[in-house]
């Protein structure tokens, strides 16, 4: 089996903060909650993990009905914000998809903390959704190596009964990337398009770290061995 699971934000698209401002208005629209925290970090982490995080920064309980309003208020206002905001597809992003599809052989997933509704929002916004069969999102854990096994899990499924070695290649913009990559066997490939530095992202002893996805010899080179 061999695979190539992305991440989104920062590695796959940049949507100028869509993601964000959707955030602080589902908050605000269900739980009066002007600004949201500075406190709590969103690159590299679930949906679900970092509304967890910001319903303790803000004294409302971590419900399920509490994560069901958010969950809706902010799938349906991030269609709007994602016009507003702009944003592109990253470079060679567009061509190492290609090359990948050429192979003929090697299946490509999302691995994101994105939750699954803002992953189709996102990736359809930008002309990606349908490149993808299968992936692990974040409404199912905050943690991203379940994420990752989640993942694996489906795209073993989505590939069927194999005799081959396995290749899973993971693809994203932080040090959690790299190490839900750890988590899963799988060889990781930094990429600093996000907000995460050159710096941060090597000292997370990634497998190959490139200056963006137009560098994608070393991928295609693992994927086809």
């Amino acid at each position: 089996m061999r695979t190539c699971l992305f991440d989104i934000d920062g590695t796959l698209l940049l949507t100028g903060g869509a993601g964000m401002y959707a955030f602080a208005d589902a908050f605000q629209a269900e739980f009066a909650v002007a600004k949201l925290s500075r406190e709590v970090p969103f690159a590299g982490r679930s949906d679900r993990g970092i509304a967890a995080a910001l319903f303790e920064a803000h004294g409302i309980p971590n419900t399920d009905e509490n994560w069901r309003r958010f969950y809706a208020a902010y799938v349906a206002r991030l269609d709007d914000h994602l016009h507003r905001c702009g944003g592109e597809v990253l470079p060679g992003v567009i061509t190492l998809i290609e090359r990948l599809e050429a192979q003929g052989n090697v299946h490509l997933g999302l691995l994101t903390g994105n939750v699954a509704a803002a992953a189709k929002l996102k990736l359809t916004h930008y002309g990606l959704w349908d490149r993808f069969a299968f992936g692990g999102f974040g409404d199912e854990h905050p943690d991203r190596n379940d994420i990752a096994a989640t993942a694996l899990d489906r795209a073993r499924e989505h590939h069927g009964p194999s005799t081959g070695q396995e290749r899973v290649v993971v693809i994203g913009d932080t040090p959690n990337d790299v190490r839900c990559a750890r988590a899963i066997g799988a060889y990781a490939v930094a990429v600093p398009t996000g907000h995460t530095d050159v710096m941060e992202l090597a000292a997370a002893n990634p497998d190959v770290l490139v200056e963006n996805l137009t560098d994608h010899a070393a991928i295609l080179e693992y994927l086809a061995a």
